[in-house]
């Protein structure tokens, strides 16, 4: 499975070049990364934190990495290093095989989906979409319910401009809405 959008870009590498009249394959727009970052807001505990990490290593298929707040604001009961976000950073097959799960599994299942707005994608090429709930992949989806979270999910590519980053994620299979 985890071929899918590495076959799907080498099919696609011929037409992309025709359309935006690129005559060299290494001057087409690819996938560089995938970085997916949650916070944990008020649920700060150390349980709730390896809970939530465990669960985004399930979905990813690798560790998430925990990120500790710059200096404490005593308003929002903040303490300066205190674990207050989760990353995960992914590249080559973990990020293929994430693509293509996202694309064909989760996307799908997500509740009143009618396909990604084409304003997710910025004016460098890259994509940007929430998750509101994290059960909408199917390794989490028989768990326990009350700890239920959402997060980023951000495709860095090396478009450039927002045109050729459109271009590339329809090629690519990406459900935009028409």
């Amino acid at each position: 499975m985890t071929t899918l959008i590495k076959a799907k870009y080498q099919e696609i590498k011929p037409a992309l070049k025709q359309k935006l009249g690129v005559k060299n394959d290494l001057a087409l727009p690819r996938l560089v990364k995938v970085v997916i970052n949650t916070g944990v807001g008020k649920r700060r505990e150390k349980k709730t934190v390896e809970l939530t990490a465990d669960r985004l290593a399930k979905i990813t298929g690798q560790k998430a990495s925990a990120r500790g707040s710059k200096k404490s604001i005593a308003t929002f009961k903040v303490r300066q290093g205190e674990t207050i976000g989760l990353v995960v950073t992914m590249r080559g097959k973990q990020m293929n095989g994430f693509l293509d799960k996202l694309i064909n599994v989760a996307l799908p299942r997500m509740r009143d989906f009618r396909g990604l707005d084409a304003k997710a994608v910025d004016d460098h090429g890259n994509l940007t979409l929430g998750i509101r709930e994290h059960t909408i992949f199917p390794e989490t989806a028989d768990e326990d319910l009350r700890d239920v979270f959402g997060f980023a999910i951000t495709v860095v590519t090396t478009a450039g401009t927002r045109a050729r980053g459109l271009e590339l994620f329809r090629a690519l299979g990406f459900p935009f809405s028409k």
